[in-house]
């Protein structure tokens, strides 16, 4: 648990902040300190999901604008098929997380990466066993926008 905490803190503080460049100088922009120790989140379960809970970082993921969360699926939670408007990178730390594109099943165990790019219908969820937990971040609002199944 103390590694998930620790894993949790570094990629809050390396995506948290999405830095510019100080227009004079060219140099980047000083930034304040984020800090978001595991026991400060603030989980809030997402209505009508079947139990996916956030903790926004940065903005909200149900917001508008840019965001950056950590997201739990249920273990065993499937979603429709569907896609994002926009890239969705997401960074696993627990559980199994997969995606079926184009049929193909690919899974995402503790320490994977993927970017799901805009408009790439899929089928998404966590595998059974342990709880997912994810790190997701986008520019703008999260989207989830279903699809007719071909």
């Amino acid at each position: 648990m103390k590694r998930i905490a620790i894993t949790l803190l570094l990629l809050a503080a390396a995506g948290a902040s999405f830095a510019g460049n100080n227009v004079k100088t060219g140099k980047p922009a000083a930034q304040p300190l984020v800090s978001f120790p595991a026991a400060d989140l603030k989980w809030r379960e997402l209505p009508g999901t079947g139990g996916i809970k956030v903790a926004d970082l940065r903005g909200s993921i149900t917001g508008k604008g840019a965001y950056d969360a950590f997201v739990i699926f249920p273990a065993g939670k499937d979603n429709p098929y569907h896609l994002h408007t926009q890239n969705l990178p997401t960074v696993v730390l627990k559980g199994t997380f997969y995606a079926v594109i184009d049929g193909k099943r690919i899974e995402y165990p503790a320490g994977s990466f993927y970017n799901l790019p805009a408009n790439m219908p899929h089928y998404s969820g966590c595998a059974k066993g342990d709880d997912c937990l994810l790190f997701q971040y986008q520019a703008d609002h999260f989207d989830l926008v279903p699809v007719e199944k071909k």
